[in-house]
């Protein structure tokens, strides 16, 4: 569990910097800066100005995300919300229901710290709508990325039972998302709690989250593409382009390109850690939130994360999350472990 949040962390900390970006930009940076095939953390060092004046790092990334700058790991949603769904547990139980997860938002997460459709839900609570109305109403970003991101913890919580993480991440999702953004939570969830019974390798993990998505789901279909093409390719690069041109007509953020992207990347990588999540950063489109799942996978089924990309995040985790901030990945992993023992 502690190499789980640890290679969450290093995988959205790696992403953070290009999120957003062409996946041109993304060759283009690591290119000039001597990391490509990416294989190390993005930095400015190398890069000519007039490129980084054309490709500009995300936000506020670069004072806390490039390898000159890290120092620990930084907020990010990617990581509040497994510290929200771990108080969730903490609070609740494994009996929590859609309605729990709205007012432990209401409660401990800051309006400002929610996006697209999060925030859409968050709106709708302060509106009086109850789930799933939080989902549905006004809410056009319902099937984008955000309730995966959310999945971590109900997959950790239940190792070797991928149908009762999918269970408990579809009433966490419900609250903000319909369909395919609800499909890859569950997916998600699944499979990370195979991986978490460290008996499966990356391609079993995958599997057991097939198999809780509907079949004929536009998700399902995306996901079984890109596991045909990881496999049948040894360049990367081409894999990623096949993705792009197949499902670059949906928005950046939504769940199924960047699902697909991150299935594709973990079977690229066949369980080997750097590979994974660097293979996930470098495809693009939600670079942090994709490369943050295919670490939490890509580490439980190593059961380690290697320490050139742990050390620089110093066992420590910044957030904005009441009684969370600056907590050790140790000290959560012991706190997941709770919940996976509480029955």
């Amino acid at each position: 569990l502690e190499a789980a949040w640890v290679g969450r962390a290093v995988g959205c900390v790696l992403g953070k910097p290009v999120e957003k970006l062409p996946l041109e930009g993304i060759r283009a940076l690591a290119r000039a800066a001597g990391n490509w095939p990416l294989d190390d953390w993005f930095t400015a060092r190398g890069v000519p100005p007039a490129l980084l004046a054309a490709y500009p790092w995300n936000r506020r990334s670069a004072t806390t995300s490039l390898a000159e700058n890290i120092d620990g790991a930084p907020e990010d949603d990617d990581l509040d919300y497994p510290l929200l769904n771990l108080l969730l547990l903490r609070r609740h139980g494994r009996r929590f229901t859609t309605a729990d997860v709205g007012r432990l938002w209401l409660d401990e997460l800051p309006a400002g710290r929610a996006f697209t459709a999060e925030r859409i839900a968050y709106r709708n609570l302060l509106l009086g709508l109850e789930p799933p109305a939080t989902a549905t109403h006004h809410n056009p970003f319902r099937e984008w990325i955000g309730a995966l991101i959310r999945a971590d913890v109900h997959g950790w919580t239940n190792p070797g039972d991928p149908r009762a993480a999918a269970e408990q991440a579809w009433r966490d999702a419900s609250l903000s998302h319909t369909g395919n953004g609800l499909y890859a939570a569950l997916f998600a969830a699944a499979a990370i709690a195979e991986a978490a019974s460290g008996r499966a390798d990356v391609h079993t993990a995958l599997r057991a989250g097939l198999a809780v998505v509907p079949p004929g789901a536009r998700l399902a279909e995306a996901v079984r593409h890109a596991i045909r093409a990881a496999r049948g390719e040894r360049d990367f690069d081409r894999v990623v382009d096949r993705l792009h041109a197949r499902y670059g007509h949906y928005h950046w953020v939504h769940s199924v390109p960047n699902t697909a992207l991150v299935a594709a990347a973990l079977t690229h990588a066949d369980g080997d850690f750097t590979r994974s999540v660097c293979r996930a950063v470098s495809g693009g489109w939600d670079t942090d939130s994709n490369g943050a799942t295919a670490g939490s996978i890509a580490a439980l089924v190593a059961g380690r994360v290697p320490d050139r990309w742990a050390a620089p995040l110093k066992n420590r985790l910044a957030t904005t999350i009441a009684g969370f901030d600056g907590i050790g990945f140790d000290t959560l992993a012991r706190l997941t472990a709770q919940e996976a023992a509480r029955s």
